[in-house]
C-alpha cells in the first residue's frame, strides 16, 4: 500500500481495536516494511495519538489513553449504534449529558454516509423509547437542525404552536440550546419580533436553516440559561411543592421528573419539597402517575385541581350494577 494517508487511516483503524499488535503483523496486513510501520507509528504520535510500543519477543503496538481525546474511526455498525444511541438520548432530555449528546450527534450525522443514515432512520422509526410521560420528547433531527445552526450562525425558519394553541412562522437568529432536564428550549433573536425569545423545542416543527450567517448580539443577560429562567418566571409563577408520599423515596424518584426529588421521612414513606414552574395540571397528572398514595399540603391551587380532577375521574366511571 504506497498511499500514505490511506495507509496511516488503516492503521488507526487496526490500532483502535482493544488488543496489541505486532509490528510483523502490522507489515503483513498493511503489505509494506517494518521500517514503514515504525515511521507511520511516528506520524500518528506527531497526530496527538498515543501510541505505545513494547519491546521483546512478544512487543508490539497498542493505543493507549492519552491526555486528548483523538478523532476515532469507526466501522458502519459501531456509527449506527452509536447515531442510535444519541439519537436516543438527545429526543429525551437527559439530565448532564443531554447538550453533550446532541452536539455529538450534529457532528456524527454530517458525515454520516447517505446508506447509513438510512439505517439509522429505520432504527429510530422501529423503536419506542420508554420514558417517564413527561411530555418533552423531541425529534433528534429537530435538535440537530437546530444545534449546527447555532454553531454555525445560520438563521433558522421553523413552524411554532404555543402553550394557547396559536401557531404561528418564525425566523430567529438560534443563540443556544438549553435543557431544564426534562425539556429543550432554544434560546433565539426573533426577527419579527425584534426581541429575544425562548422556544419550547417539543413545538416547533419543520425547522429550515436558511444559509444566511449572521454576528451573533450580546443576550441581554448573562447567559442563556438565565434568559430562560427570568423568561419562564415571568410567564408563568412557581409554585412552592408540599407533598407527601406513602412510598419509599426511591420509588417515588423513579417515577418522577430529575427536578422533583423527594426526600425519605420513612422507610416507606417521603415527602416533596420544591419550588416548580411548571402548571397545577401537569403536576396532577405527574403526581398521580406515581401510582401511591400521596397528600398534596400546598399550594392551595394544586390541591384545589387535584381534587376537582378526582371528581372527574370517579364521575366518568358508570357505577357498577
Amino acid at each position: 500500500m504506497t498511499d500514505t494517508p490511506a495507509r496511516l487511516l488503516n492503521l488507526l483503524s487496526l490500532l483502535q481495536t482493544p488488543r496489541e499488535w505486532p509490528g510483523s503483523e502490522l507489515s503483513e496486513r498493511l503489505g509494506v516494511s517494518p521500517r514503514t510501520i515504525r515511521r507511520d507509528i511516528d506520524r500518528l504520535r506527531d497526530l496527538g495519538y498515543p501510541v505505545e510500543a513494547s519491546r521483546g519477543a512478544v512487543g508490539g503496538y497498542r493505543l493507549v489513553a492519552g491526555a486528548a481525546m483523538p478523532p476515532l474511526l469507526l466501522d458502519d455498525e459501531e456509527a449506527v449504534a452509536i447515531a442510535v444511541g444519541l439519537r436516543a438520548g438527545a429526543g429525551h432530555a437527559i439530565e448532564g449529558v443531554e447538550e453533550a449528546a446532541v452536539r455529538a450527534l450534529a457532528k456524527l450525522e454530517q458525515v454520516l454516509p447517505s446508506r447509513l443514515r438510512h439505517r439509522v432512520a429505520t432504527l429510530q422509526h422501529a423503536t419506542i423509547p420508554l420514558t417517564r410521560g413527561d411530555g418533552a420528547t423531541v425529534a433528534p433531527s429537530t435538535l440537530t437542525t437546530l444545534a449546527a445552526a447555532v454553531t454555525a450562525h445560520e438563521r433558522v425558519r421553523f413552524g411554532y404552536r404555543a402553550g394557547d394553541g396559536t401557531a404561528s412562522k418564525r425566523q430567529v437568529e438560534p443563540y443556544r440550546l438549553v435543557s431544564t432536564g426534562h425539556r429543550w428550549y432554544l434560546v433565539a433573536y426573533d426577527l419579527e419580533r425584534e426581541d429575544w425569545r425562548t422556544f419550547r423545542v417539543d413545538r416547533v416543527t419543520e425547522p429550515f436553516a436558511t444559509a444566511a450567517r449572521f454576528t451573533p448580539r450580546e443576550l441581554p443577560t448573562g447567559d442563556a440559561a438565565e434568559l430562560l429562567s427570568h423568561t419562564a418566571s415571568r410567564a408563568q409563577p412557581e409554585h412552592d411543592l408540599d407533598v407527601t408520599f406513602a412510598a419509599p423515596a426511591r420509588f417515588v424518584t423513579a417515577r418522577l421528573p430529575a427536578h422533583l426529588a423527594p426526600t425519605p421521612t420513612g422507610e416507606d414513606t417521603c415527602r416533596l419539597r420544591a419550588r416548580s414552574a411548571d402548571s397545577v395540571e401537569w403536576l396532577a397528572l405527574r403526581l398521580a402517575l406515581v401510582d401511591c398514595e400521596f397528600t398534596v399540603h400546598g399550594p392551595d391551587a394544586l390541591a384545589g385541581y387535584v381534587a376537582a380532577l378526582a371528581g372527574r375521574l370517579t364521575r366518568s366511571v358508570p357505577a357498577a350494577p
